[in-house]
């Protein structure tokens, strides 16, 4: 099961772009039971937490991406979205969706790439 993750594109330094993410159908757990997050991998870097939402909208951030970057979530919905702005070159890498539940449940999106242009 791979959550449907989209959004991703080309954007000039300085611009924004919105990211979403949608638990399929096939899960059919409570979407309000996982908590959310969003991953980023750069080219030969390993893949770090950019921000996370927990059911209760509780937010956690990576220090590169506060005050710039936004995470919420839409329970009616099983989405969760990723606002970014104030977009730099080093916010480029391929940006992947995960949702995890106390149960253990754990899956992941398929990834959508992000490039910011100096």
């Amino acid at each position: 099961v791979q959550l449907q993750a989209f959004g991703g594109g080309l954007v000039q330094a300085g611009g924004s772009l919105r990211l979403s993410c949608v638990l399929p159908r096939t899960i059919t757990s409570v979407f309000w039971g996982y908590t959310m997050s969003w991953y980023r991998q750069a080219p030969g870097k390993q893949r770090n937490l950019v921000a996370s939402i927990t059911g209760n909208r509780s937010t956690n951030y990576a220090d590169s991406v506060k005050g710039r970057f936004t995470i919420s979530r839409d329970n009616s919905r099983k989405a969760v979205y990723l606002h970014m702005n104030s977009l730099k070159p080093d916010d480029t890498a391929v940006y992947y969706c995960n949702a995890a539940a106390q149960s253990g449940d754990d899956y992941w999106g398929q990834g959508t790439l992000v490039t910011v242009s100096s």
